[in-house]
C-alpha cells in the first residue's frame, strides 16, 4: 500500500516536476546546460538585455541563485553581463553569439518537451489542467 503522503497534491506536483527535470537533464547534456540554465537561455532568446533581477523574478528564483547560474553561463561563453546605462545598480544580460547559436536546439527541446507532456491529453483536458495548476499556484501565492 502506498503511503498517504503520495495522496498530497503538493507531493504529486513535486514528483512530476522531478521526473520532468530528469528528462530535461538528459536532453540538455549535449548543450552543457542544466534545466534552469536552459530556462535562462530560452528567456534571453525572447528578450535580451533584461536585468538579473527580472530574470530572478520571472523564474521565481532568489537573486543569489541567479547570480551563480549566470556566472556559470558566462563562463561557458553563452551570455555576457553589462552594467545598465540607466541604473548603475542593475546588470543587464545578453546572449553571446554562442548563446544565440543554441536557439534551434532550445526550440527543438521546448517543442519536444511540450509534445511529451501534452501526449494523451485532449485540448479540453490541457485547458483544465492549466486552470487547475493556476488555481494551486493562486492558493500558494494568494496575493
Amino acid at each position: 500500500m502506498e503511503p498517504k503522503i503520495f495522496d498530497h497534491v503538493g507531493v504529486m506536483i513535486h514528483l512530476v516536476d522531478l521526473e520532468i527535470t530528469n528528462v530535461l537533464k538528459n536532453w540538455l547534456v549535449p548543450l552543457q546546460l542544466a534545466p534552469e540554465q536552459y530556462l535562462v537561455i530560452a528567456l534571453l532568446l525572447k528578450k535580451e538585455g533584461i536585468s538579473q533581477n527580472d530574470i530572478a523574478n520571472t523564474l521565481k528564483k532568489d537573486k543569489s541563485s541567479i547570480t551563480r547560474m549566470l556566472a556559470s553561463l558566462e563562463q561557458k561563453g553563452f551570455i555576457k553581463r553589462t552594467g545598465s546605462a540607466i541604473d548603475r545598480r542593475a546588470v543587464q544580460v545578453y546572449l553571446t553569439d554562442e548563446g544565440r547559436a543554441l536557439s534551434d536546439e532550445v526550440d527543438r527541446i521546448s517543442s519536444r518537451t511540450k509534445e511529451l507532456l501534452n501526449s494523451g491529453f485532449t485540448d479540453e483536458e490541457l485547458t483544465e489542467l492549466k486552470r487547475l495548476l493556476m488555481k494551486v499556484s493562486g492558493n500558494v501565492n494568494p496575493l
